[in-house]
């Protein structure tokens, strides 16, 4: 296990070294994590978007700015085309003209397939692990850094 984390770090350490706020225990925390929840997602994202909740819990602000799901509660199982959406507003990402007008979990995750974050083979609606989470974050900030 030590080995596999120590190849992740090798093989993503550019695109990780701009979350240097989080703490290595944080991250091996998440790299553990099989399957995250709508709260601790919200917390990374957050943190890795340098995002200010202005005080409220990850989970509130993140759910008042109608950046998850509807049906999203801090407890549940973090969905791809909803992390899709929080992603994509917490970073501030362009998408087609179907995302801004619908804002829409789907939208963003077909956005985020079109920007090849998310592989296009990837259910929408499965559960997201930390070591997903943090790839595509590190995808995210690769393209961020290139533009």
């Amino acid at each position: 296990m030590k080995s596999r984390i120590a190849l992740f770090f090798l093989l993503f350490f550019p695109f990780i070294q701009p979350l240097f706020g989080q703490t290595a225990a944080k991250l091996e925390a998440l790299f553990e994590t099989p399957r995250l929840t709508w709260s601790e997602a919200a917390a990374f994202i957050l943190e890795a978007s340098d995002t200010e909740s202005t005080g409220q819990a990850p989970f509130h602000f993140t759910a008042e700015q109608k950046w998850l799901p509807k049906n999203a509660s801090p407890d549940d199982a973090a969905r791809l085309n909803g992390i899709a959406l929080l992603l994509m507003q917490s970073f501030e990402l362009k998408g087609g003209i179907f995302y801004r007008i619908s804002k829409s979990p789907h939208h963003a995750y077909r956005e985020l397939v079109y920007k090849n974050v998310i592989r296009g083979d990837t259910d929408p609606d499965m559960p997201v692990s930390g070591p997903q989470l943090l790839l595509i974050v590190s995808r995210i900030l690769s393209i961020k850094e290139q533009s």
